[in-house]
């Protein structure tokens, strides 16, 4: 199977998906959503027990592509919903993946990236990796990552991140629980196989039922906090604030937000 925007190796137990954009940071682009979506699904199929989601470069991704950004401020509320739909959707398979998931994460995760990132089953983040949810900076509203991250650290934690959109480090992340463990750069990738040929001592039909076990305790308030998630992220693409902070970003300066 041919990508344009991502790696995959699928060949032996441990199978590794690589956001594959280095010269944009790895940035979250509709493309990039399609293929890493065709990915997923080819792994889960295939007879890999374990993935590695790793990014190329110096950046895991830097989230939402430029070129995308643009174009979301003209389009209609019903390709809103389907855009958020589409990005859910992404999200809800690696938290639902039903083999085990590890994400390598080298570099900035930011916003969609940090997202990626964290809801894989274990994360370990390189020294030099930065997290952030900055999507209130211009004008979003981080519905999806939301809903995820709540569960992950708790209300007060998750009000911190998402209001203030503050890039925060690897440690910080570990202390709260986002991250999994902490390694130097060059350990990376050895420590992630590491961990993979760990698991692999483990039996396969144990680890599918205890992750099905673990998505099922939360999946109906998953599925209802996700659907409210959705409508969220296209009613504030609506607004002003939503278009100013599209414009001021792109134009690198300093918004004039009206709160409409």
């Amino acid at each position: 199977m041919d990508f344009k925007t991502i790696l995959l190796s699928d060949s032996g137990p441990v199978a590794t998906i690589t956001l594959n954009r280095p010269d944009k940071r790895n940035a979250i682009s509709f493309e990039l959503i399609d293929e890493f979506q065709r990915a997923l699904d080819t792994v889960s199929r295939g007879d890999s027990q374990i993935l590695i989601i790793t990014g190329a470069g110096k950046a895991f991704s830097g989230g939402l592509d430029l070129e995308n950004l643009k174009a979301l401020t003209g389009r209609t509320h019903e390709q809103n919903i389907q855009d958020s739909r589409t990005m859910a959707r992404l999200f809800r398979s690696i938290y639902d993946f039903p083999k085990v998931t590890i994400a390598a994460v080298n570099g900035p995760a930011i916003a969609g990236g940090t997202g990626i990132a964290t809801i894989c089953d274990f994360t370990i983040a390189s020294t030099e990796a930065k997290f952030g949810y900055t999507e209130v900076r211009i004008g979003f509203v981080p519905a999806i990552v939301s809903t995820f991250l709540i569960h992950q650290v708790g209300e007060k934690h998750a009000r911190d991140l998402l209001l203030t959109g503050r890039i925060f480090g690897a440690e910080e992340a570990y202390r709260m629980g986002l991250v999994t463990e902490v390694v130097a750069p060059e350990n990376l990738m050895a420590r992630a196989h590491e961990l993979a040929q760990a698991l692999l001592e483990n039996s396969p039909a144990s680890m599918r039922g205890t992750k099905a076990l673990l998505s099922r305790n939360i999946n109906a308030e998953l599925d209802d906090q996700i659907e409210a998630a959705i409508a969220e992220n296209a009613a504030i693409r609506q607004t002003q604030d939503f278009r100013e902070g599209i414009s001021s970003f792109l134009e690198k300066r300093k918004p004039i937000w009206t709160g409409k």
